[in-house]
Protein backbone atom coordinates (compact mmCIF):
# COMPACT_ATOMS: atom_id res chain seq x y z
CA UNK A 1 0.00 0.00 0.00
CA UNK A 2 0.77 3.37 -0.55
CA UNK A 3 -0.07 7.09 0.88
CA UNK A 4 1.28 8.73 -2.38
CA UNK A 5 -0.67 7.77 -5.37
CA UNK A 6 -4.36 6.15 -6.34
CA UNK A 7 -3.95 2.97 -8.48
CA UNK A 8 -3.65 4.51 -11.81
CA UNK A 9 -4.95 1.31 -14.30
CA UNK A 10 -8.12 1.04 -12.60
CA UNK A 11 -8.93 4.93 -13.20
CA UNK A 12 -7.53 4.17 -16.91
CA UNK A 13 -9.88 1.02 -17.29
CA UNK A 14 -13.20 3.39 -16.77
CA UNK A 15 -11.70 5.86 -19.13
CA UNK A 16 -11.09 3.22 -22.01
CA UNK A 17 -14.70 1.31 -21.04
CA UNK A 18 -16.28 4.58 -20.38
CA UNK A 19 -16.00 5.42 -24.23
CA UNK A 20 -17.78 2.13 -25.12
CA UNK A 21 -21.86 2.82 -24.79
CA UNK A 22 -22.88 -0.50 -24.89
CA UNK A 23 -21.46 -1.71 -21.94
CA UNK A 24 -21.12 -1.12 -18.06
CA UNK A 25 -17.83 0.66 -17.14
CA UNK A 26 -15.62 0.47 -14.01
CA UNK A 27 -16.14 3.56 -11.65
CA UNK A 28 -12.67 4.84 -10.81
CA UNK A 29 -11.68 6.46 -7.96
CA UNK A 30 -12.16 10.24 -9.50
CA UNK A 31 -15.50 8.70 -9.04
CA UNK A 32 -15.58 8.77 -5.27
CA UNK A 33 -14.85 12.04 -2.83
CA UNK A 34 -13.85 11.16 0.59
CA UNK A 35 -14.87 13.38 3.62
CA UNK A 36 -12.82 13.64 6.16
CA UNK A 37 -9.50 13.32 3.93
CA UNK A 38 -7.49 11.48 5.26
CA UNK A 39 -9.69 9.42 7.42
CA UNK A 40 -10.19 10.09 10.92
CA UNK A 41 -11.28 7.78 14.09
CA UNK A 42 -13.60 9.98 16.10
CA UNK A 43 -15.42 8.24 19.30
CA UNK A 44 -13.52 5.05 18.77
CA UNK A 45 -15.40 4.91 14.94
CA UNK A 46 -14.15 5.91 11.94
CA UNK A 47 -17.30 7.91 10.29
CA UNK A 48 -16.10 7.77 6.17
CA UNK A 49 -19.17 10.19 3.80
CA UNK A 50 -18.28 9.00 0.29
CA UNK A 51 -20.15 10.86 -2.41
CA UNK A 52 -20.60 8.81 -5.99
CA UNK A 53 -20.47 10.58 -9.44
CA UNK A 54 -22.20 8.64 -11.51
CA UNK A 55 -21.27 10.25 -15.55
CA UNK A 56 -23.90 11.28 -18.13
CA UNK A 57 -25.22 7.96 -20.13
CA UNK A 58 -23.61 5.41 -17.24
CA UNK A 59 -26.04 3.82 -15.71
CA UNK A 60 -27.42 1.24 -18.50
CA UNK A 61 -31.34 1.78 -18.24
CA UNK A 62 -31.39 -2.33 -17.44
CA UNK A 63 -28.09 -2.47 -14.79
CA UNK A 64 -28.24 -2.54 -11.08
CA UNK A 65 -24.77 -2.03 -9.38
CA UNK A 66 -23.93 -2.77 -5.33
CA UNK A 67 -20.97 -0.90 -3.73
CA UNK A 68 -19.19 -2.55 -0.67
CA UNK A 69 -16.90 -0.34 0.92
CA UNK A 70 -14.20 -1.54 3.12
CA UNK A 71 -11.35 -0.57 4.77
CA UNK A 72 -8.61 -3.25 4.07
CA UNK A 73 -4.94 -3.38 6.73
CA UNK A 74 -2.74 -6.07 6.93
CA UNK A 75 -4.60 -9.16 5.69
CA UNK A 76 -7.78 -7.87 7.39
CA UNK A 77 -10.45 -6.30 6.08
CA UNK A 78 -13.64 -4.81 7.76
CA UNK A 79 -16.41 -4.39 5.14
CA UNK A 80 -18.89 -1.09 5.35
CA UNK A 81 -22.73 -0.51 4.76
CA UNK A 82 -22.93 -1.52 1.06
CA UNK A 83 -25.94 0.27 -0.73
CA UNK A 84 -27.50 -0.38 -5.03
CA UNK A 85 -28.38 1.75 -8.08
CA UNK A 86 -30.18 0.54 -10.25
CA UNK A 87 -31.40 2.32 -14.05
CA UNK A 88 -34.14 3.30 -15.45
CA UNK A 89 -35.85 0.32 -16.57
CA UNK A 90 -34.78 -1.47 -13.61
CA UNK A 91 -38.39 -2.86 -11.30
CA UNK A 92 -36.40 -2.65 -7.76
CA UNK A 93 -36.48 -0.69 -5.06
CA UNK A 94 -32.71 1.32 -5.25
CA UNK A 95 -32.10 4.27 -5.88
CA UNK A 96 -32.24 5.17 -9.65
CA UNK A 97 -29.77 6.69 -11.46
CA UNK A 98 -31.18 9.01 -14.84
CA UNK A 99 -29.09 7.23 -17.89
CA UNK A 100 -28.99 10.50 -19.32
CA UNK A 101 -28.07 12.90 -16.57
CA UNK A 102 -26.44 10.81 -14.39
CA UNK A 103 -26.12 11.60 -10.69
CA UNK A 104 -23.95 12.00 -7.32
CA UNK A 105 -25.13 9.74 -4.53
CA UNK A 106 -24.21 9.84 -0.60
CA UNK A 107 -22.94 6.74 0.95
CA UNK A 108 -21.65 7.21 4.70
CA UNK A 109 -20.48 4.53 6.19
CA UNK A 110 -18.74 3.56 9.48
CA UNK A 111 -15.95 1.25 11.04
CA UNK A 112 -14.50 0.44 14.01
CA UNK A 113 -11.44 1.81 14.97
CA UNK A 114 -8.42 -0.53 15.78
CA UNK A 115 -4.94 0.51 15.95
CA UNK A 116 -3.78 -1.37 12.73
CA UNK A 117 -5.73 1.00 10.61
CA UNK A 118 -3.85 3.48 11.00
CA UNK A 119 -2.15 2.13 7.79
CA UNK A 120 -5.01 1.39 6.16
CA UNK A 121 -6.85 1.55 2.52
CA UNK A 122 -10.37 2.00 1.46
CA UNK A 123 -11.51 0.08 -0.73
CA UNK A 124 -15.12 -0.35 -2.69
CA UNK A 125 -15.95 -3.32 -4.25
CA UNK A 126 -18.56 -3.65 -7.19
CA UNK A 127 -21.55 -6.63 -7.77
CA UNK A 128 -22.88 -5.49 -11.02
CA UNK A 129 -25.51 -6.78 -13.52
CA UNK A 130 -26.37 -5.42 -17.20
CA UNK A 131 -29.87 -7.35 -17.62
CA UNK A 132 -29.42 -11.20 -16.96
CA UNK A 133 -25.55 -10.75 -17.03
CA UNK A 134 -23.42 -10.30 -14.07
CA UNK A 135 -20.61 -7.55 -15.18
CA UNK A 136 -16.92 -7.95 -13.18
CA UNK A 137 -15.41 -4.53 -11.96
CA UNK A 138 -12.38 -4.25 -10.89
CA UNK A 139 -12.27 -3.09 -6.83
CA UNK A 140 -10.82 0.65 -6.41
CA UNK A 141 -9.23 2.39 -3.67
CA UNK A 142 -10.84 5.44 -2.81
CA UNK A 143 -8.68 6.83 0.47
CA UNK A 144 -5.24 5.97 2.39
CA UNK A 145 -5.06 5.79 5.75
CA UNK A 146 -6.76 6.78 9.04
CA UNK A 147 -5.83 10.15 11.05
CA UNK A 148 -6.36 8.76 14.87
CA UNK A 149 -4.66 11.24 17.20
CA UNK A 150 -7.96 11.04 19.15
CA UNK A 151 -7.05 7.38 20.56
CA UNK A 152 -4.08 8.82 22.19
CA UNK A 153 -5.98 9.29 25.21
CA UNK A 154 -5.61 5.95 25.73
CA UNK A 155 -2.59 6.29 26.84
CA UNK A 156 -2.71 10.35 28.30
CA UNK A 157 -5.40 9.84 30.71
CA UNK A 158 -2.81 7.71 32.56
CA UNK A 159 -1.68 11.20 33.62
CA UNK A 160 -4.66 12.38 35.02
CA UNK A 161 -4.85 12.52 38.74
CA UNK A 162 -6.65 9.87 40.49
CA UNK A 163 -8.75 9.87 43.42
CA UNK A 164 -7.16 9.27 46.48
CA UNK A 165 -9.47 8.37 49.38
CA UNK A 166 -9.29 10.74 52.39
CA UNK A 167 -7.81 10.48 55.82
CA UNK A 168 -9.97 11.44 58.96
CA UNK A 169 -7.13 12.07 61.38
CA UNK A 170 -7.55 14.81 63.57
CA UNK A 171 -4.87 15.75 66.17
CA UNK A 172 -6.96 17.19 68.48
CA UNK A 173 -10.85 15.78 68.50
CA UNK A 174 -13.05 18.00 70.04
CA UNK A 175 -15.34 16.10 73.03
CA UNK A 176 -18.22 16.84 75.57
CA UNK A 177 -18.94 14.61 77.86
CA UNK A 178 -22.43 15.43 79.90
CA UNK A 179 -24.67 14.46 83.49
CA UNK A 180 -27.44 16.01 85.05
CA UNK A 181 -27.95 15.97 88.48
CA UNK A 182 -32.09 16.48 89.59
CA UNK A 183 -33.45 17.97 92.26
CA UNK A 184 -36.68 17.30 94.27
CA UNK A 185 -39.16 20.34 94.30
CA UNK A 186 -38.13 23.35 96.42
CA UNK A 187 -35.43 21.51 97.27
CA UNK A 188 -31.35 21.98 96.47
CA UNK A 189 -29.36 19.48 98.49
CA UNK A 190 -27.43 17.26 95.88
CA UNK A 191 -28.99 13.13 96.59
CA UNK A 192 -26.76 10.49 96.84
CA UNK A 193 -29.21 8.67 94.64
CA UNK A 194 -28.80 11.11 91.34
CA UNK A 195 -24.77 10.77 91.98
CA UNK A 196 -25.08 6.99 91.64
CA UNK A 197 -27.22 7.63 88.15
CA UNK A 198 -25.30 6.13 85.11
CA UNK A 199 -24.40 9.75 83.03
CA UNK A 200 -22.89 10.81 86.82
CA UNK A 201 -20.35 8.06 86.87
CA UNK A 202 -19.44 8.24 82.94
CA UNK A 203 -18.93 12.42 83.90
CA UNK A 204 -16.64 11.55 86.61
CA UNK A 205 -14.62 8.46 84.80
CA UNK A 206 -13.94 11.04 81.76
CA UNK A 207 -12.40 13.40 84.87
CA UNK A 208 -10.33 10.79 85.69
CA UNK A 209 -9.64 9.77 82.26
CA UNK A 210 -8.49 13.51 82.13
CA UNK A 211 -6.33 13.33 84.97
CA UNK A 212 -4.05 9.73 84.27
CA UNK A 213 -3.84 10.91 80.54
CA UNK A 214 -3.01 14.35 80.39
CA UNK A 215 -1.06 14.01 77.16
CA UNK A 216 -3.48 12.06 75.65
CA UNK A 217 -5.99 14.61 76.76
CA UNK A 218 -6.52 18.48 77.10
CA UNK A 219 -9.11 19.92 79.54
CA UNK A 220 -10.80 22.79 77.79
CA UNK A 221 -13.32 23.74 80.60
CA UNK A 222 -15.68 22.09 83.01
CA UNK A 223 -19.49 23.92 83.05
CA UNK A 224 -22.05 24.08 86.07
CA UNK A 225 -25.69 25.45 84.96
CA UNK A 226 -28.40 24.91 87.57
CA UNK A 227 -32.19 25.66 86.99
CA UNK A 228 -35.86 25.88 88.58
CA UNK A 229 -38.82 24.77 87.28
CA UNK A 230 -41.14 27.80 86.56
CA UNK A 231 -44.01 26.69 88.32
CA UNK A 232 -43.52 29.27 91.37
CA UNK A 233 -42.97 32.76 92.57
CA UNK A 234 -39.81 34.30 90.12
CA UNK A 235 -38.33 35.51 93.64
CA UNK A 236 -38.22 31.75 95.07
CA UNK A 237 -37.33 30.10 92.06
CA UNK A 238 -34.17 32.93 91.72
CA UNK A 239 -32.90 31.99 95.28
CA UNK A 240 -33.59 28.26 94.68
CA UNK A 241 -31.61 28.12 91.19
CA UNK A 242 -28.90 29.93 93.09
CA UNK A 243 -28.93 27.22 95.69
CA UNK A 244 -28.89 24.64 93.43
CA UNK A 245 -26.14 26.11 91.30
CA UNK A 246 -23.71 26.11 94.51
CA UNK A 247 -24.85 22.57 95.72
CA UNK A 248 -23.98 21.26 92.16
CA UNK A 249 -20.55 22.74 92.37
CA UNK A 250 -19.45 22.48 95.46
CA UNK A 251 -20.01 18.62 94.93
CA UNK A 252 -18.09 18.67 92.14
CA UNK A 253 -15.68 20.69 93.62
CA UNK A 254 -15.16 18.18 95.89
CA UNK A 255 -14.66 15.11 93.04
CA UNK A 256 -12.56 17.20 91.58
CA UNK A 257 -10.21 17.61 95.12
CA UNK A 258 -10.62 13.81 95.77
CA UNK A 259 -9.27 12.55 91.99
CA UNK A 260 -6.37 15.46 92.55
CA UNK A 261 -7.49 17.50 88.96
CA UNK A 262 -6.89 21.31 89.71
CA UNK A 263 -9.22 23.02 87.47
CA UNK A 264 -11.85 25.74 87.72
CA UNK A 265 -15.81 25.00 87.64
CA UNK A 266 -17.77 27.61 85.78
CA UNK A 267 -21.06 28.07 86.94
CA UNK A 268 -24.05 30.14 86.03
CA UNK A 269 -27.94 29.39 86.62
CA UNK A 270 -31.59 29.93 85.45
CA UNK A 271 -34.38 30.65 87.78
CA UNK A 272 -36.99 29.54 85.21
CA UNK A 273 -36.01 27.77 81.92
CA UNK A 274 -38.70 28.64 79.49
CA UNK A 275 -36.58 27.72 76.91
CA UNK A 276 -36.46 24.04 77.84
CA UNK A 277 -40.05 23.93 79.25
CA UNK A 278 -41.04 24.56 75.86
CA UNK A 279 -38.27 21.94 74.22
CA UNK A 280 -39.99 19.13 76.53
CA UNK A 281 -43.48 20.61 75.89
CA UNK A 282 -43.34 20.08 72.15
CA UNK A 283 -41.96 16.18 72.61
CA UNK A 284 -44.55 15.53 74.71
CA UNK A 285 -48.20 14.33 74.31
CA UNK A 286 -49.72 16.56 77.42
CA UNK A 287 -53.34 17.01 76.21
CA UNK A 288 -53.33 20.61 75.84
CA UNK A 289 -50.19 21.24 74.58
CA UNK A 290 -50.78 23.18 71.55
CA UNK A 291 -53.11 26.01 74.40
CA UNK A 292 -50.08 25.44 76.74
CA UNK A 293 -47.49 26.78 73.15
CA UNK A 294 -50.00 29.80 71.99
CA UNK A 295 -49.91 30.91 75.72
CA UNK A 296 -46.41 30.99 75.69
CA UNK A 297 -46.20 33.04 72.28
CA UNK A 298 -48.72 35.46 73.53
CA UNK A 299 -46.77 36.30 76.87
CA UNK A 300 -43.53 37.27 77.70
CA UNK A 301 -43.84 37.78 81.38
CA UNK A 302 -43.19 34.64 83.46
CA UNK A 303 -45.93 35.76 85.94
CA UNK A 304 -49.04 35.75 83.26
CA UNK A 305 -47.40 32.60 81.79
CA UNK A 306 -47.19 30.58 84.60
CA UNK A 307 -50.92 32.11 86.09
CA UNK A 308 -52.68 31.52 82.23
CA UNK A 309 -51.17 27.69 82.41
CA UNK A 310 -51.97 27.24 85.86
CA UNK A 311 -55.77 27.90 85.12
CA UNK A 312 -55.58 25.00 82.22
CA UNK A 313 -55.84 22.40 85.37
CA UNK A 314 -55.94 19.01 83.28
CA UNK A 315 -53.08 20.23 81.39
CA UNK A 316 -51.24 21.41 84.59
CA UNK A 317 -51.20 18.00 86.54
CA UNK A 318 -50.28 16.36 83.08
CA UNK A 319 -46.77 19.49 83.15
CA UNK A 320 -46.42 18.45 86.78
CA UNK A 321 -45.92 14.95 86.39
CA UNK A 322 -43.86 14.87 83.13
CA UNK A 323 -41.73 17.97 82.01
CA UNK A 324 -41.61 20.36 85.34
CA UNK A 325 -39.54 17.77 86.80
CA UNK A 326 -37.39 17.46 84.62
CA UNK A 327 -36.69 20.85 84.95
CA UNK A 328 -35.29 21.32 88.65
CA UNK A 329 -31.58 20.00 87.39
CA UNK A 330 -28.12 20.94 86.97
CA UNK A 331 -26.41 20.19 84.11
CA UNK A 332 -22.67 19.27 84.61
CA UNK A 333 -20.37 19.99 81.40
CA UNK A 334 -16.68 18.89 80.75
CA UNK A 335 -15.09 19.79 77.12
CA UNK A 336 -12.01 18.31 76.25
CA UNK A 337 -9.61 17.28 73.27
CA UNK A 338 -8.45 13.65 72.86
CA UNK A 339 -4.81 14.47 71.76
CA UNK A 340 -3.32 12.00 68.87
CA UNK A 341 -0.29 11.72 67.89
CA UNK A 342 1.97 13.84 66.16
CA UNK A 343 3.39 13.51 62.56
CA UNK A 344 6.96 12.27 63.80
CA UNK A 345 5.28 10.23 66.87
CA UNK A 346 2.87 8.23 63.64
CA UNK A 347 6.17 7.78 62.06
CA UNK A 348 7.89 6.24 64.54
CA UNK A 349 5.08 4.28 65.58
CA UNK A 350 5.13 2.76 62.21
CA UNK A 351 8.26 1.50 62.43
CA UNK A 352 8.18 -0.08 65.81
CA UNK A 353 4.84 -1.76 65.39
CA UNK A 354 2.09 -0.57 62.81
CA UNK A 355 -0.78 -2.54 64.07
CA UNK A 356 -0.52 -0.29 67.02
CA UNK A 357 -1.78 2.81 64.80
CA UNK A 358 -5.28 2.91 64.02
CA UNK A 359 -7.13 3.57 60.82
CA UNK A 360 -7.13 6.90 60.27
CA UNK A 361 -2.91 7.46 61.55
CA UNK A 362 -2.03 5.01 58.94
CA UNK A 363 -4.42 6.46 56.39
CA UNK A 364 -2.75 10.28 57.52
CA UNK A 365 0.67 8.52 57.44
CA UNK A 366 0.62 7.96 54.09
CA UNK A 367 0.02 11.42 53.08
CA UNK A 368 3.33 12.37 55.06
CA UNK A 369 5.34 10.85 52.13
CA UNK A 370 5.81 12.05 48.58
CA UNK A 371 7.43 8.46 47.85
CA UNK A 372 5.16 5.87 46.29
CA UNK A 373 6.74 3.36 48.09
CA UNK A 374 6.58 4.54 51.51
CA UNK A 375 2.95 5.41 51.04
CA UNK A 376 2.40 2.17 49.76
CA UNK A 377 3.61 0.64 53.01
CA UNK A 378 1.00 2.42 55.24
CA UNK A 379 -1.92 1.50 52.28
CA UNK A 380 -1.08 -1.59 52.72
CA UNK A 381 -0.39 -2.17 56.91
CA UNK A 382 -4.22 -0.01 56.77
CA UNK A 383 -5.42 -3.11 54.15
CA UNK A 384 -4.07 -5.83 56.11
CA UNK A 385 -5.34 -3.86 60.14
CA UNK A 386 -8.84 -2.77 58.92
CA UNK A 387 -10.20 -4.96 55.61
CA UNK A 388 -13.12 -4.05 55.44
CA UNK A 389 -11.94 -0.36 55.63
CA UNK A 390 -12.13 0.63 51.70
CA UNK A 391 -10.03 3.79 51.55
CA UNK A 392 -6.45 1.73 51.94
CA UNK A 393 -7.23 -0.52 48.72
CA UNK A 394 -8.92 2.22 46.74
CA UNK A 395 -5.62 4.27 47.22
CA UNK A 396 -3.55 1.27 46.44
CA UNK A 397 -5.14 1.04 43.37
CA UNK A 398 -4.77 4.91 42.47
CA UNK A 399 -0.91 4.64 43.29
CA UNK A 400 -0.59 1.37 40.68
CA UNK A 401 -2.62 3.91 37.87
CA UNK A 402 -0.44 6.69 38.67
CA UNK A 403 2.51 3.77 38.26
CA UNK A 404 0.70 2.25 34.85
CA UNK A 405 0.43 -0.95 36.74
CA UNK A 406 -2.95 -1.45 35.14
CA UNK A 407 -3.31 -5.25 36.23
CA UNK A 408 -2.48 -4.14 39.70
CA UNK A 409 -4.50 -1.18 39.78
CA UNK A 410 -7.97 -2.92 38.47
CA UNK A 411 -7.22 -6.19 41.62
CA UNK A 412 -6.93 -3.46 44.15
CA UNK A 413 -10.02 -1.27 42.81
CA UNK A 414 -12.41 -4.70 42.15
CA UNK A 415 -11.45 -5.20 46.55
CA UNK A 416 -11.98 -1.52 47.59
CA UNK A 417 -15.32 -1.58 45.40
CA UNK A 418 -16.47 -4.93 47.28
CA UNK A 419 -16.10 -2.67 50.51
CA UNK A 420 -17.77 0.04 49.44
CA UNK A 421 -19.51 -0.04 45.78
CA UNK A 422 -21.00 3.78 45.54
CA UNK A 423 -17.72 5.46 46.74
CA UNK A 424 -17.01 8.19 44.79
CA UNK A 425 -13.09 7.83 44.86
CA UNK A 426 -13.83 3.99 43.91
CA UNK A 427 -15.82 4.57 40.48
CA UNK A 428 -13.92 7.53 39.65
CA UNK A 429 -10.82 5.23 39.75
CA UNK A 430 -12.69 2.26 37.68
CA UNK A 431 -13.85 4.88 35.48
CA UNK A 432 -9.98 5.94 34.66
CA UNK A 433 -9.07 2.33 34.49
CA UNK A 434 -11.95 1.83 31.68
CA UNK A 435 -10.70 4.61 29.25
CA UNK A 436 -7.00 3.46 30.19
CA UNK A 437 -8.60 -0.13 28.28
CA UNK A 438 -10.68 1.46 25.65
CA UNK A 439 -14.15 0.86 27.17
CA UNK A 440 -15.71 4.70 27.18
CA UNK A 441 -19.12 3.23 27.47
CA UNK A 442 -18.04 2.14 30.40
CA UNK A 443 -16.31 4.85 31.74
CA UNK A 444 -19.38 6.89 31.86
CA UNK A 445 -21.44 4.40 34.34
CA UNK A 446 -18.71 4.94 36.57
CA UNK A 447 -18.18 8.12 36.05
CA UNK A 448 -21.78 8.97 37.02
CA UNK A 449 -21.50 7.58 40.35
CA UNK A 450 -18.00 9.57 40.78
CA UNK A 451 -19.82 13.75 41.08
CA UNK A 452 -17.92 13.71 44.41
CA UNK A 453 -14.19 13.03 43.80
CA UNK A 454 -12.22 15.15 43.66
CA UNK A 455 -10.66 14.50 39.72
CA UNK A 456 -14.06 14.03 38.34
CA UNK A 457 -14.38 16.96 36.07
CA UNK A 458 -10.48 15.70 34.97
CA UNK A 459 -11.95 12.33 34.24
CA UNK A 460 -15.02 13.81 32.44
CA UNK A 461 -12.49 15.89 30.29
CA UNK A 462 -10.99 12.55 29.30
CA UNK A 463 -14.33 10.67 28.51
CA UNK A 464 -15.43 13.88 26.09
CA UNK A 465 -12.41 13.34 23.97
CA UNK A 466 -12.82 9.45 23.78
CA UNK A 467 -16.13 10.19 22.65
CA UNK A 468 -15.16 13.19 20.57
CA UNK A 469 -16.92 15.94 21.86
CA UNK A 470 -13.54 18.22 21.74
CA UNK A 471 -14.97 21.78 22.83
CA UNK A 472 -16.81 19.80 25.88
CA UNK A 473 -13.36 17.93 26.56
CA UNK A 474 -11.47 21.34 26.35
CA UNK A 475 -13.68 23.18 29.12
CA UNK A 476 -13.91 20.25 31.57
CA UNK A 477 -9.86 20.30 31.46
CA UNK A 478 -9.57 24.01 31.80
CA UNK A 479 -7.04 25.15 33.94
CA UNK A 480 -5.54 21.28 33.99
CA UNK A 481 -1.96 20.47 32.37
CA UNK A 482 -1.71 17.34 31.87
CA UNK A 483 -0.96 15.42 28.47
CA UNK A 484 -5.24 14.63 28.21
CA UNK A 485 -5.92 18.50 28.57
CA UNK A 486 -3.37 19.31 25.66
CA UNK A 487 -4.67 16.25 23.40
CA UNK A 488 -8.40 18.33 23.92
CA UNK A 489 -7.02 21.56 22.83
CA UNK A 490 -5.08 20.04 19.78
CA UNK A 491 -8.35 18.06 18.64
CA UNK A 492 -10.32 21.46 19.04
CA UNK A 493 -7.39 22.88 17.01
CA UNK A 494 -6.45 25.41 19.59
CA UNK A 495 -2.70 24.79 19.27
CA UNK A 496 -1.35 28.11 21.20
CA UNK A 497 -3.57 26.58 24.02
CA UNK A 498 -2.38 23.21 23.48
CA UNK A 499 1.42 23.85 22.81
CA UNK A 500 1.42 26.12 26.29
CA UNK A 501 -0.67 23.42 27.99
CA UNK A 502 2.54 20.94 27.09
CA UNK A 503 5.36 23.00 28.36
CA UNK A 504 3.25 23.24 31.82
CA UNK A 505 2.67 19.87 32.18
CA UNK A 506 4.49 18.69 35.31
CA UNK A 507 5.67 15.00 34.97
CA UNK A 508 6.45 15.22 31.12
CA UNK A 509 6.56 11.65 29.62
CA UNK A 510 6.57 10.34 26.17
CA UNK A 511 3.04 11.00 25.44
CA UNK A 512 3.96 14.77 26.24
CA UNK A 513 6.73 15.25 23.33
CA UNK A 514 4.62 13.13 21.22
CA UNK A 515 1.73 15.31 21.25
CA UNK A 516 3.97 18.75 21.18
CA UNK A 517 5.76 17.05 18.09
CA UNK A 518 1.83 16.44 16.30
CA UNK A 519 1.41 20.42 17.35
CA UNK A 520 4.69 21.52 15.82
CA UNK A 521 3.22 19.02 12.86
CA UNK A 522 -0.19 20.83 12.63
CA UNK A 523 1.24 24.33 12.89
CA UNK A 524 4.08 23.69 10.11
CA UNK A 525 6.73 23.65 12.32
CA UNK A 526 8.68 20.96 11.07
CA UNK A 527 12.14 21.21 12.66
CA UNK A 528 10.12 21.41 15.73
CA UNK A 529 8.60 18.26 15.44
CA UNK A 530 11.51 16.35 14.55
CA UNK A 531 12.97 17.18 17.45
CA UNK A 532 9.72 16.28 19.85
CA UNK A 533 9.29 13.03 17.99
CA UNK A 534 13.04 12.12 18.74
CA UNK A 535 12.20 13.10 21.92
CA UNK A 536 9.28 10.85 22.29
CA UNK A 537 10.79 7.58 20.86
CA UNK A 538 13.72 8.41 22.83
CA UNK A 539 11.45 7.91 25.88
CA UNK A 540 9.03 5.02 24.19
CA UNK A 541 11.07 3.37 21.71
CA UNK A 542 7.69 1.24 20.76
CA UNK A 543 6.38 4.69 19.35
CA UNK A 544 8.41 4.55 16.14
CA UNK A 545 6.11 2.38 14.68
CA UNK A 546 2.98 5.19 15.25
CA UNK A 547 4.90 7.64 14.00
CA UNK A 548 5.98 5.98 10.67
CA UNK A 549 2.44 5.05 10.05
CA UNK A 550 0.88 8.16 11.45
CA UNK A 551 -1.01 10.72 8.96
CA UNK A 552 0.13 13.73 11.43
CA UNK A 553 3.46 13.43 10.02
CA UNK A 554 2.64 12.80 6.36
CA UNK A 555 4.32 15.93 5.54
CA UNK A 556 7.94 14.03 6.68
CA UNK A 557 7.36 10.86 5.09
CA UNK A 558 10.01 11.40 3.23
CA UNK A 559 12.54 14.09 5.02
CA UNK A 560 15.45 12.13 6.07
CA UNK A 561 15.60 13.20 9.82
CA UNK A 562 12.18 11.80 10.16
CA UNK A 563 13.26 8.70 8.54
CA UNK A 564 16.29 7.87 10.80
CA UNK A 565 14.19 8.49 13.82
CA UNK A 566 11.02 5.86 12.79
CA UNK A 567 13.91 3.55 11.44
Amino acid sequence: MTYSKLTLSAALAGTVLLASCSKLAPLGAENFTVTPSPMEAVGGQVVVNIDVRFPEKYMKRNATITLMPEIRYGVKAQAGQKASFQGEKVQGNAPVISYQLGGTQPLRNQFTYNEEMLKSDLYVRFKAQKGKKTVEMPDVCIAHGVLATSTLVGKTVGSAHTAIAADDYHYAIEMTQKAQIKYLIQQANVRSSEIKQPTVQEFLQTLRAIKADQKGYMLDNIEVSAYASPDGGLKLNTALAQQREKSSKRYLQGELKAMGLDADVESRYTAEDWEHFQELLMASNIQDKDVILRVLSMYEDPEQREQQIKNLSAGFEELAKEVLPELRRARLLVHYNIIGRSDDEIAEQFKADATKLSVEELLYGATLHEDAAAQQAYYQAAARQYSDDYRAFNNLGAIALQQGKVAEAKQWLAQAATKRADAAEVNANLGMLALIEGHPVEAKDYLAKASDAKNHNELMGNLQVAAGNYAQAAEFLKGVNTNSAALAQLLNKDYAAAKQTLESVTDKDAYTAYLAAVVAARTNRQTDAVKALQEAVKLDPSLKQRASRDLEFVTLFNDSAFQSIVR
